[in-house]
Parts: structure tokens; C-alpha cells; sequence
């Protein structure tokens, strides 16, 4: 079945990076777009990057462009995100995903890893 495990967070002072890394199985990886997303204490989930099955193209929202880099290594069927020039606003729980899209309104699949805690402190 679909599996999705997150791993790469921390804490981490304001200015600093992360690397954050999403290992998949259970589909065939390099068929499918993938996607980076956030929740916030009391925020719903949000959007944060996304990346064409070819690695080619890539989406970010606003709040992150120019500081978080969205790759994937279709051998090792994973994503990454690294995080440059973290801020508090940062904090939350990181989620990957497939999705239907590259836009920020495309949806996601339905399935859901764990994801993984990143906590920026001032």
C-alpha cells in the first residue's frame, strides 16, 4: 500500500536550514507529481511546493519562494525540501504528498504520512 515517511525536522534557531527528506512506496513514484506541505498550530493545512515527475518544474508559495528548494531522486524514490533562511513563521508540522497538479489549488491524495516537526525558534 501507499506509504509516505517524512524525516529531516528539528529545531532549529531563526536564520538557520533544514533539509527535510519524503520516502514513498507503494506507487509508482516517478509517475507522479509531488508536493510539500505545512499545519500550523490551529492552521489548517497549507500548501508550501510542488515538483513535476520529472523533476523539472517546480511551484512555491509565496511565503517561501526564494529560501525553499523542492527536489526528488525518482531512483531513490524520494523528495526533498531544503529550507534556507528559516523564520518562526516556519513552524509547523512539514507533510509530503502526491498531487494532481502543480499549482498550489491542486489537490492532494488522499493518503497522508506522519510527518515530520520543524520548530524555528526566535
Amino acid at each position: 500500500q501507499v506509504k509516505l515517511v517524512e524525516s529531516g525536522g528539528g529545531l532549529v534557531q531563526a536564520g538557520g536550514s533544514l533539509r527535510l527528506s519524503c520516502a514513498a512506496s507503494g506507487f509508482t513514484f516517478g509517475g507522479y507529481y509531488m508536493g510539500w506541505f505545512r499545519q500550523a498550530p490551529g492552521k489548517e493545512r497549507e500548501f508550501v511546493a510542488s515538483i513535476i515527475h520529472t523533476g523539472s518544474d517546480t511551484n512555491y508559495a509565496d511565503s517561501v519562494k526564494g529560501r525553499f528548494t523542492i527536489s526528488r531522486d525518482n531512483a531513490k524514490n524520494t523528495v526533498y525540501l531544503q529550507m534556507n533562511s528559516l523564520k518562526p513563521e516556519d513552524t509547523a508540522v512539514y507533510y509530503c504528498n502526491r498531487v494532481y497538479g502543480l499549482g498550489a489549488s491542486a489537490p492532494p491524495y488522499d493518503y497522508w504520512g506522519q510527518g515530520t516537526q520543524v520548530t524555528v525558534s526566535s
